[in-house]
C-alpha cells in the first residue's frame, strides 16, 4: 500500500503506524499520533506521541517522501490497535506493503526459472519422446498461468488476512 502526502500539514492530528523502526524511539508496528509538523529549508520536523506509552518524540526528515516511508495511515489499525497483538499488526503491515517489485516479481522470476529449467531438462533428456515444439508451447502456457496464479494468490492472501483480523476484532 503506497501512499503519499502532498504536504506534511496533512499528517497533523492523525494516527499512523510506524513501518520502519527508529532507534531509541519507536519500533515497527507502533501506533503514533502526529502532534505537529513544521517544514523548513533544512527538512521536515515531526512531533509525535506514542499512543501506548504517551511519550513525545521529535524526528527530522529531509522530505515528505521519507516521512511516508517511515509510517503509514491505517484507520483499521488505529481503531482496533489495542485488540490486536504485535505479531498480527506486523503481519498486516507486511501484507499491506506488498508491491510488484517486492513480492510479485521475485516470486514470478523464481517460479519461471524453475518451470523453464524443468522444460529444459525434458527437452534435453527427452524421456517421453515428446515433440520439442509441444514442450515449448506448454511452457509458454504454463508461464502465463503461473503469472496469473501469483497475482490471484496475493489477492486472496490479503483478503484472507484482513477477513481474519476483522473476525477477531468483531468477536471481542
Amino acid at each position: 500500500m503506497a501512499f503519499m502526502l502532498y504536504s506534511i500539514d496533512e499528517a497533523v492530528d492523525c494516527k499512523y503506524i510506524v513501518i520502519k523502526s527508529m532507534r531509541e524511539q519507536v519500533k515497527k508496528g507502533t501506533l503514533i499520533h502526529i502532534m505537529d509538523a513544521r517544514e523548513s529549508s533544512d527538512g521536515i520536523t515531526v512531533y509525535y506521541r506514542v499512543t501506548k506509552t504517551k511519550q513525545d518524540y521529535m524526528v527530522k526528515f529531509d522530505t515528505v517522501k521519507q516521512f511516508c516511508n517511515w509510517c503509514m495511515p491505517s484507520t483499521f489499525l488505529a481503531k482496533y490497535y489495542d485488540k490486536l497483538s504485535s505479531r498480527e499488526i506486523l503481519r498486516y503491515i507486511k501484507v499491506e506493503n506488498r508491491s510488484f517489485m517486492t513480492f510479485h516479481l521475485p516470486v514470478i522470476i523464481t517460479c519461471l526459472l524453475l518451470l523453464w529449467a524443468a522444460v529444459g531438462v525434458l527437452i534435453f533428456l527427452d524421456p517421453l519422446n515428446i515433440d520439442m515444439m509441444l514442450l515449448l508451447i506448454a511452457g509458454g502456457v504454463l508461464s502465463v498461468l503461473l503469472i496469473v496464479a501469483v497475482f490471484i494468490i496475493n489477492h486472496f492472501s490479503k483478503e484472507h488476512m484482513t477477513e481474519r483480523l476483522y473476525k477477531k476484532v468483531s468477536s471481542t
